[in-house]
């Protein structure tokens, strides 16, 4: 035999508002697992930075800087990625350059964006200009730089 009995309002209710409740909390509590770890980071970057493959012999790595480069315009950046070393190099003038560490100073994330010569962590949003001094938390040191030298369209990065 079936069960038929009618829910009264106020069950209905009851019922209807702890599911609301559920829903809320859930989307809430997800988005705060997303932000507090790096397999489900946050982008809060404004954009993914361009990736260089590179190779390190003798402590250095060397870019050719051409027009198809993506460090080839002024205010440009880009990750490179070299035997384990992540370095995030910007051109901030015709033939001068920065790199810095891409691990964040916070809880070692690999910072993957830039906007407007701002670098920004995905993981917890730490900011960093292209000096790697931190300009918005919660890193509160800020990143390791690495000496470059230009010239002939070869960048050298010491690592």
């Amino acid at each position: 035999m079936e069960n038929t009995q009618k829910q009264t309002r106020r069950e209905f209710c009851l019922h209807a508002c702890q599911a609301a409740s559920l829903t809320v909390f859930g989307s809430a509590f997800s988005a705060f697992l997303a932000g507090c770890g790096s397999e489900n980071p946050v982008d809060s970057s404004g954009g993914n930075i361009a990736r260089i493959q590179a190779a390190v012999a003798n402590n250095t790595i060397t870019l050719t800087i051409d027009a198809n480069s993506p460090l080839a315009a002024v205010g440009s950046a880009a990750l490179v990625q070299a035997s384990g070393n992540s370095l995030l190099v910007a051109r901030t003038a015709q033939d001068s350059f920065t790199a810095v560490t891409a691990i964040c100073t916070h809880q070692a994330c690999v910072i993957t964006g830039y906007n407007n010569q701002i670098y920004s962590c995905p993981c917890h949003g730490s900011q960093f200009n292209t000096s790697g001094r931190v300009v918005r938390g919660p890193a509160t040191s800020a990143l390791r730089t690495f000496q470059t030298q230009f010239a002939n369209n070869q960048l050298t990065i010491s690592v």
